[in-house]
């Protein structure tokens, strides 16, 4: 087996240009298959990320409504929002953006539901995929 050892990869073509052969004879861009920015974070009494890349200052708005701030930010508001909630005694909390505004280049609000209640969340999961500014 090889190593390779690098500290930047620049495409030949481009500098944005690096695909990858994925599964079967399929490639992909590696700068586009990247997640951009992910944060696990506790959502009852004082907020705070347990783990997290490019997200930093969270804000807790009341009952089940935060706010999530990215380090760097996003190319336009066309990004994609993924994450899941786990509310205590309920199999599933679901993530929804607070309103059409809920996802700027900057930041993500949004509300976790139980069923038609916005609670608090012991533990929260969100990601973001798409072009970084």
């Amino acid at each position: 087996m090889s190593t390779l050892n690098v500290d930047a990869l620049v495409g030949n073509t481009s500098a944005n240009a690096i695909t990858v052969r994925g599964e079967g004879s399929a490639t992909t861009s590696l700068q586009q298959g990247l997640c951009k920015g992910w944060m696990n974070l506790t959502g009852t009494g004082t907020i705070a990320a347990k783990d997290s890349f490019n997200m930093s200052a969270t804000t807790d708005h009341g009952t089940g409504a935060y706010t999530v701030s990215l380090g760097n930010d996003m190319n336009n508001n066309d990004w994609v929002v993924s994450g899941y909630a786990g509310v205590e005694g309920v199999t599933n909390g679901m993530i929804q953006l607070a309103s059409t505004t809920g996802k700027t280049t900057a930041l993500i609000r949004f509300n976790v539901w139980s069923g038609s209640e916005v609670q608090d969340s012991g533990e929260i999961n969100i990601a973001c995929h798409g072009d970084l500014a």
